[in-house]
């Protein structure tokens, strides 16, 4: 009796380690050094210059953000490179909105093209996220869109390659943001490394396929940028104001999802110091024991 004892007790103290093991690594998921600032530089109503917005990342206690410029932004978009690197500031991605109406295969319009050029001259290695204009694909059947997407994105994944950055695909809308669609790119690819990067507020589209397509794209997935779920929309809300979007992050960490989530500051006319810190706040009241 005394040695069953000690086996139940032995399977217990195992239990409990295996517990508490589980709770640290979904704990270290929600914390800032895994979250990624998203959507801070095109949607910012204050203009911040480089150095403003830097600033503001380190105000929030932010180490690293994804940069996502408009045409506008051009001008500064290598020196904000730099000052981060000299600052000790991370960028983990870098963003490219490809329309393959003007960019084509070994013929990029001027500023697509820069943004290789800036990655080569700050000597910047990072991921480079990837969305398409949604219009181009519209007209087309399944078998041209994915001739050209493939065409495309194997274009830009050598690009990428010489400047040691990777290619991530972005669900931006329409037949490019599709999972099923994504897929039958990367597998179109196979000797290229290629990653996905899934967007809540890009999903509204198919939330009734959320939990299938999360699965299916698992073995790729490089980042998942949350945001606030409802099924009607809006489509931007901050986290923990919907109703979905617990539920979608508890199935990434019951798959085992690792991270990093982005955190959005995308709101037309709003300032993402402010929703950056609400979005934070938000993800903490889903999950407080993390």
């Amino acid at each position: 009796m005394k040695i069953k004892a000690y086996k139940l007790i032995f399977l217990v103290l195992i239990f409990l380690s295996i517990c508490q093991k589980a709770s640290a690594q979904e704990s270290a998921l929600f914390e800032q050094s895994n979250l990624i600032p998203w959507s801070i530089v095109g949607f910012d109503i204050k203009e911040r210059s480089p150095e403003q917005r830097l600033a503001m990342l380190a105000r929030l206690g932010f180490k690293q953000y994804a940069y996502g410029n408009r045409p506008k932004h051009i001008p500064s978009m290598k020196h904000e490179w730099q000052l981060a690197k000299e600052m000790g500031i991370d960028i983990k991605a870098v963003w490219l909105y490809i329309n393959l109406a003007k960019d084509k295969p070994g013929s990029l319009r001027e500023q697509t093209e820069i943004v290789f050029e800036n990655l080569a001259a700050v000597n910047l290695h990072t991921q480079i996220w990837v969305g398409f204009d949604p219009k181009y694909f519209q007209n087309l059947s399944n078998e041209q869109a994915l001739d050209e997407a493939v065409a495309m994105v194997s274009y830009l994944a050598k690009r990428a390659k010489l400047v040691g950055s990777k290619i991530a695909l972005y669900n931006h809308g329409g037949w490019f943001g599709k999972p099923k669609n994504q897929l039958q790119i990367i597998k179109a690819l196979p000797k290229e490394d290629i990653g996905v990067v899934f967007n809540f507020h890009h999903a509204h589209d198919s939330l009734k396929e959320y939990q299938a397509n999360i699965k299916m794209l698992m073995p790729y997935l490089w980042c998942v940028n949350l945001n606030g779920m409802k099924a009607d929309g809006p489509k931007i809300i901050t986290i923990g104001q919907g109703d979905l979007e617990h539920n979608m992050i508890q199935t990434l960490l019951d798959l085992n999802y690792q991270g990093p989530f982005g955190l959005l500051g995308h709101v037309k006319g709003g300032d993402p110091e402010i929703i950056l810190q609400q979005n934070l706040d938000g993800l903490r009241h889903l999950f407080p024991d993390n």
